[in-house]
């Protein structure tokens, strides 16, 4: 009787470790399916908008809708009370982008400054996401096209062709918890420029970032490197611009300080002749407006 008892345990014992074994195996398995199939997460909102400030972000609008941009800036600070320090004069852009798909944008813009048009498409084809599969960033890659139509009597030479400009941007940014970075090499050609001794392609760098206050409120800011002996007809500072944004349910309000008067990529970057040390800043302010045209569209 000892000796069955004995078998007994023995055997039971077995069969314990065995169902063990198996819970633990089937255990695995679950988990090993249920991160296989876990959903990625992506990040969203890196920048509130389409601009840090003069600069276009990663953000584009999504599947079907439509965003509006006014970007005004007035006449430089230091032009004196006459001037009403630049209130008495502005410069005005508009712009609309549509979200062809989530991933696929185009924009079209008027500025004032020359009465240049411009257009462009933006393709985001690297989201940063969260999760086991992280990925550190978002890129986007830019392609845009900007010609003016100031009419000069003098110059009956400028025909069309003569009056474009070519853009080539990368956009790299990070969301982080309370702030954002984004680094933009720019490739740049004009057609037609000033002088010999002035190159037709040019190359510059921007970055900028955006801090975080309040869920409503941030600080942007951008600066962008021009490299010398590009340009050598004209002085050309760097552009540095500030910005204070508010957001204003579906609205986002920005205060600018910058030492660019124009708005696009042709002319923040190869034509800033104002310099901060001599006060030659633009104050003004961006405004832009997002649309659901389709269901549940919003900016990505």
């Amino acid at each position: 009787m000892r000796t069955r008892k004995i078998f007994l345990f023995i055997f039971l014992v077995g069969i314990c470790k065995n169902i063990q074994a198996q819970d633990s195996s089937f255990l695995s398995m679950l988990n090993d399916s249920v991160a296989a199939h876990a959903k990625t997460t992506y990040v969203t909102g890196t920048f509130k908008g389409n601009h840090i400030v003069n600069m276009q972000t990663v953000e584009s609008p999504a599947k079907g809708a439509m965003y509006f941009l006014i970007m005004h800036r007035f006449g430089a600070l230091n032009s004196g009370a006459y001037n009403l320090f630049g209130l008495d004069n502005a410069t005005l852009r508009l712009g609309f982008d549509y979200g062809i798909t989530d991933l696929l944008s185009v924009g079209v813009g008027r500025t004032s400054l020359d009465k240049a048009f411009d257009g462009y498409v933006k393709y985001k084809f690297v989201r940063q996401t969260d999760g086991s599969n992280k990925i550190p960033v978002t890129a986007d890659i830019l392609l845009g096209v900007s010609n003016y139509t100031q009419r000069y009597p003098d110059k009956p030479y400028l025909d069309a062709s003569y009056r474009t400009v070519y853009t080539a941007q990368f956009l790299v940014a990070r969301k982080f918890k309370k702030y954002s970075l984004q680094i933009v090499p720019t490739f740049l050609h004009y057609n037609l420029v000033p002088t010999a001794q002035d190159a037709n392609n040019i190359f510059a760098i921007g970055i900028g970032g955006r801090v975080k206050l309040t869920n409503r409120m941030s600080i942007t800011s951008e600066y962008n490197y021009l490299p010398p002996n590009q340009i050598v007809s004209m002085t050309v500072y760097n552009s540095l611009s500030f910005a204070w944004e508010i957001e204003t349910g579906g609205h986002v309000f920005q205060l600018v300080f910058s030492n660019s008067q124009g708005m696009t990529e042709p002319y923040y970057i190869t034509r800033t002749a104002g310099s901060w040390a001599n006060g030659d800043i633009y104050f003004g302010f961006n405004i832009s407006r997002n649309f659901n045209i389709t269901k549940h569209a919003k900016l990505k």
